[in-house]
């Protein structure tokens, strides 16, 4: 099964490192985001990744045009001009970069991609979020619902605290540190797809949301599951952002973090 990822944006509100490389490529640990985002899909046996690229893409290819070299022992002859690979690090990754447009919208970028998935299930996520999420068992639930799409849905907590006062006296009776939000569940990515749903992107539109028309009209038709994923989910909207999961990382919290630094590389 292949895993899509969405790179393509500009990440105008992460703009203080978007304006030189694409928010994919904003390093979390020394290493860019969706790195990361790839090594989940790893961890469950998912090496063949389509990036659908478009702002500042150059950045992307490079990276992986020069992962291998970059992950590698290696003894450079510089007066015979030779080089020498002694062992390799890199993992046994297969990456088709799509250049799916600068000013593109998901929807669009999805359908450019179509001809490279063929007839068969794909996973699809956004390039600048990590989680903590089964993704074998997003996979199997899909499978056992027989749905075209399964997105995966979070309940985020509120944004900041909650104050508890008496209405007859003003006085507190309690403080709540960030809630639960609303209630509502969130799309947070994670999809898991049938290749019916590029039925549901019309041809030629750039301008189409995935997340608007093709979901909704999914969702209409009754070919839509949602996976609840309870766990840890955080996305990289802001340098805010950016430095919590830095600091998660920097201190062996990351959560995201399922698979091993011993894993074989095969």
């Amino acid at each position: 099964m292949k895993a899509v990822i969405l790179a393509g944006g500009f990440g105008s509100r992460l703009s203080e490192a978007t304006n030189l490389i694409p928010k994919p490529m904003v390093e979390i640990g020394g290493k860019p985001i969706i790195w990361h985002i790839m090594k989940m899909y790893s961890h469950y046996g998912i090496n063949d990744f389509i990036i659908c690229c478009g702002y500042k893409q150059y950045v992307i290819k490079e990276y992986f045009a020069n992962y291998h070299s970059h992950n590698c022992d290696m003894t450079v002859d510089l007066a015979k001009g030779t080089t020498e690979i002694h062992s390799n690090h890199a993992e046994p990754w297969r990456v088709t970069m799509v250049d799916t447009g600068l000013n593109t919208l998901t929807g669009g970028r999805i359908k450019r991609i179509e001809p490279y998935i063929g007839n068969e299930p794909f996973c699809l996520t956004y390039g600048d979020g990590v989680s903590d999420i089964d993704i074998a068992k997003t996979i199997d639930v899909h499978r056992e619902k027989g749905a075209a799409i399964s997105m995966s849905v979070f309940k985020p907590e509120g944004k900041f605290g909650a104050v508890d006062i008496n209405p007859a006296n003003g006085w507190v009776n309690a403080f709540h540190e960030k809630p639960d939000g609303d209630g509502g569940w969130i799309n947070i990515g994670f999809f898991v797809c049938e290749p019916e749903v590029f039925n549901y992107i019309p041809a030629g539109r750039d301008d189409i949301a995935f997340e608007q028309q093709p979901l909704e009209n999914l969702a209409a038709d009754g070919k839509m599951h949602a996976y609840k994923h309870t766990g840890f989910w955080k996305p990289m909207d802001m340098l805010r952002d950016n430095k919590e999961l830095n600091h998660l990382w920097n201190t062996g919290q990351a959560p995201w973090k399922t698979w091993q630094d011993d894993e074989p590389l095969t």
